[in-house]
């Protein structure tokens, strides 16, 4: 292919605006560039095209017929790459029509519905789609490609450099029982205390499944489980049932009032940190930006406030 290295897509965009205003001051004015940066420009293109474009008279640049050949061609040439950086940007979900955000289960009563709102106000014209899932449904379909952006708890930000995390709130984890249980006017409590009893447990691939199983190795006891469930629903029905006591994040507290949330000795705190997670190699997209935005002002709304359980 007879294309110099030089001559590159840049070169060709500052050629044309000449072209177009035929002044290099108001070429340099329109991109933000030197006149001697414009003037090195055309220069080297004219180099890497071994013919010359322009008669020099005085400061004037003069076009030629090369020139003028070469611009309808340089023309189309931008045009078709500016097309194909669309349409990948397009195919990657890069400030698409449509954004898909996922998120678990416990951060549906509060916590989405603002965020949604406000992207919804920021962007009007935008749809989004929300899946809910496990932590690790989640992360994987963001991996793939599948979802845009996640909302979920998460222990430690751990994803490496491919992600950007954008801390929303913090969390705790609690006892959960039935509101008629003998512990439920207890503010604090061992989990020693509990040896004996019956647990219910969210399946593995939840952040807050992870937190129950270290929350118990710290205890330095293994719970007598009597049901594992995939969903926080479930597991407060079950609770809230007498199936079985639970740990579950104090976020969780507003769903029902049939249970009661007690904070765990602080030897036994698991903390959990609710974070927005996105591609790194995304982060100047638009809507990305947007919910960006929006996690933060939802961070600051939040700072310094208590999540409680509910009380009687």
């Amino acid at each position: 292919m007879a294309i110099d290295e030089v001559i590159t897509l840049k070169k060709l965009e500052v050629f044309l605006a000449f072209m177009r205003l035929n002044n290099l001051a108001r070429v340099s004015e329109l991109l933000g560039q030197s006149v001697v940066s414009v003037h090195r420009s055309l220069h080297s293109l004219e180099e890497g095209m071994r013919c010359q474009l322009f008669k020099r008279i005085g400061r004037n640049l003069i076009p030629l017929p090369a020139a003028y050949a070469l611009t309808d061609y340089a023309q189309r040439a931008l045009g078709e790459v500016e097309q194909g950086v669309r349409a990948a940007r397009e195919t990657a979900g890069f400030n698409a029509p449509r954004l898909r955000i996922g998120s678990l289960y416990s951060l549906t009563l509060r916590c989405i519905p603002q965020l949604l709102i406000g992207l919804k106000l920021r962007k009007p014209e935008l749809d989004i789609d929300l899946t809910l899932g496990s932590n690790k449904e989640l992360f994987q379909a963001l991996e793939d490609g599948r979802l845009d952006a996640i909302v979920l708890g998460i222990q430690q930000d751990n994803h490496g450099d491919a992600f950007i995390t954008v801390p929303l709130f913090d969390d705790q984890l609690h006892l959960a029982v039935p509101a008629d249980s003998p512990y439920a006017a207890r503010t604090r409590i061992d989990l020693l205390e509990l040896r004996h009893e019956k647990f219910v447990r969210l399946s593995d691939g939840f952040v807050t499944a992870e937190s129950f199983v270290q929350a118990f190795a710290k205890a330095g006891f293994t719970p007598e489980v009597a049901m594992t469930v995939g969903d926080i629903f479930s597991l407060i029905n079950l609770v809230s049932g007498g199936i079985g006591f639970s740990l579950l994040p104090g976020r969780v507290a507003e769903y029902s009032s049939r249970i009661r949330l007690i904070a765990l000795d602080a030897k036994y705190a698991s903390h959990q940190s609710v974070a927005l997670l996105m591609a790194k190699n995304r982060e100047r997209d638009p809507n990305l930006l947007a919910v960006a935005a929006e996690c933060r002002m939802y961070s600051t709304r939040e700072r310094n406030v208590s999540i409680r359980p509910l009380t009687t």
